[in-house]
């Protein structure tokens, strides 16, 4: 069953159709790994569903069975849908926890009046939402660091808190735009376990964008791929891989094709 669907998503700027007659759907439970060239509309993609483009009309985005097609990005997201973004959008002088209790506070129960008039009540729930950010950032790997300034943290480390913070949200749907963008191997490994582990912990359907074919290789079960805001191929890794409009697309004319399947082979024969 989907969870997210699109149907005949367009999105226009000016005289450039970024995204075009778009059909995507994203099973419940999956992760869904969405590739393609650079401008190709992986990022408009994102935008469009998460509320911060309006898509043109005839387009329907359709999230847990409810049309979110013209809602507000603070409401899709008290739906259930978190994502991060390439640049990463931490608030530098506060602390890591605090910038994952900012992403947390859609949930907070209470208002202003409430805060006025029963503080008892308030430091209390502070203090039950604080031991769950703490146990977030426990499970992450950041609990060490969660009283340090964010501009302090390490880019890997970074890229977790902003992860953390998309998790604060408490998503059905994650969608991850280029997670691993900078880290080293290693981090990168960490990454897809820990990505691995919020999924099963939290029973989370997850779409995630990135250009380092072993994340998508290991950790997606469909692939989508576009290309100048169409969609080009889908289908599992190991179809993709064998796609030749897709190696062209991703990966243009200057590695033969035996050379691109060896390369997305090893990623794909190395999955979890």
């Amino acid at each position: 069953m989907a969870l997210l669907e699109t149907r005949q998503l367009s999105k226009n700027f000016g005289g450039l159709r970024a995204i075009a007659d778009l059909d995507i759907s994203v099973e419940t439970g999956s992760i869904h790994g969405l590739i393609g060239p650079n401008g190709s509309g992986k990022s408009t993609f994102f935008n469009l569903v998460t509320g911060i483009y309006w898509a043109e009309r005839g387009s329907t985005v359709i999230f847990g069975g409810r049309d979110i097609t013209s809602l507000p990005s603070h409401r899709i997201g008290a739906m259930g849908i978190a994502r991060t973004f390439q640049l990463l959008r931490l608030f530098q002088e506060m602390s890591v926890l605090e910038n994952v209790m900012v992403g947390h506070h859609m949930h907070v129960p209470y208002g202003l009046f409430t805060t006025i008039l029963n503080s008892g009540h308030v430091e209390r729930r502070d203090a039950v939402i604080r031991e769950e950010m703490m146990d977030l950032l426990s499970f992450i790997g950041l609990a060490d660091y969660a009283d340090m300034p964010a501009s302090e943290l390490s880019g890997g480390q970074r890229r977790l808190l902003s992860l953390g913070r998309a998790m604060a949200m408490k998503p059905r749907l994650l969608m991850l735009d280029e997670p691993a963008a900078g880290l080293s191997p290693v981090n990168v490994d960490r990454l897809l376990d820990i990505i691995m582990r919020l999924k099963d912990r939290y029973g989370l359907t997850i779409l995630i964008v990135e250009h380092i074919l072993k994340v998508v290789m290991e950790t997606c079960s469909t692939v989508t791929v576009l290309d100048y805001g169409r969609k080009i191929g889908e289908g599992t890794p190991a179809t993709v891989k064998d796609d030749p409009a897709v190696i062209e697309a991703c990966l243009g004319q200057e590695m033969n094709d035996d050379e691109v399947r060896a390369m997305l082979h090893e990623g794909a024969s190395s999955g979890r």
